[in-house]
């Protein structure tokens, strides 16, 4: 399967630097990193909850929040259900 580029790049200000919006440009990737110093109000921080708030309901797993599983696999099959259960209670508390 061949690889594809994201069309768009997000990130925070400690991304922002002049070589990585040309870097980015040339690959035609368009950088959305707010400069440094400024106080520009995007989107971000809702983005940034949400991934922050789905990893900290992973964490109360304790399989998931203490990695100790040697094989990449069954680690892979613990996250799988620990977002199962998150879909789960999230889509109908009421069952949980």
């Amino acid at each position: 399967m061949r690889r594809r580029r994201p069309d768009s790049v997000t990130a925070d200000k400690a991304y922002h630097s002049h070589n990585r919006e040309i870097a980015l440009w040339l690959r035609g990737v368009e950088p959305i990193l707010p400069r440094r110093g400024t106080d520009d109000h995007t989107s971000l921080g809702r983005l940034r909850w949400v991934v922050e708030r789905t990893i900290a309901w992973l964490h109360q797993f304790r399989r998931l929040r203490v990695r100790d599983e040697r094989r990449a696999d069954i680690n892979q099959a613990f996250l799988t259900l620990g977002c199962i259960l998150i879909c789960f209670r999230t889509l109908d508390p009421a069952l949980c």
